[in-house]
């Protein structure tokens, strides 16, 4: 398991691996509201997640919200693992799997 931040001027990149689940909730939730906090983009990179259930995926929901209320950019960027895609979309979060830009 992996959360990793790092910030910038321009925004915040969030790097997840490995498992991301309930054990580590607490801490992806920390790293969320800190990127949150700075008023820059967010982009998370999901692409090394090896596993991930409904709680980080609910996370990232509220952070992806609390971003578009706040008029921040926020995005999942690079390779979305098809786990994650088809986790998105059937627990009703698809607007994760939309806010996907390729790089």
């Amino acid at each position: 398991m992996g959360i990793s931040i790092k910030e910038s001027d321009v925004g915040n990149l969030l790097a997840l691996e490995g498992t991301i689940d309930i054990g580590c909730a607490a801490e992806l939730k920390a790293v969320l509201l800190r990127a949150l906090g700075s008023g820059g983009e967010i982009r998370v990179m999901l692409g090394e997640v090896a596993y991930m259930d409904v709680t980080a995926a609910q996370l990232l929901w509220a952070a992806e919200l609390q971003a578009r209320r706040s008029g921040v950019v926020f995005q999942i960027s690079g390779p979305l693992p098809e786990l994650v895609s088809t986790l998105l979309t059937e627990t009703g979060f698809p607007s994760l799997a939309a806010s996907l830009s390729v790089e």
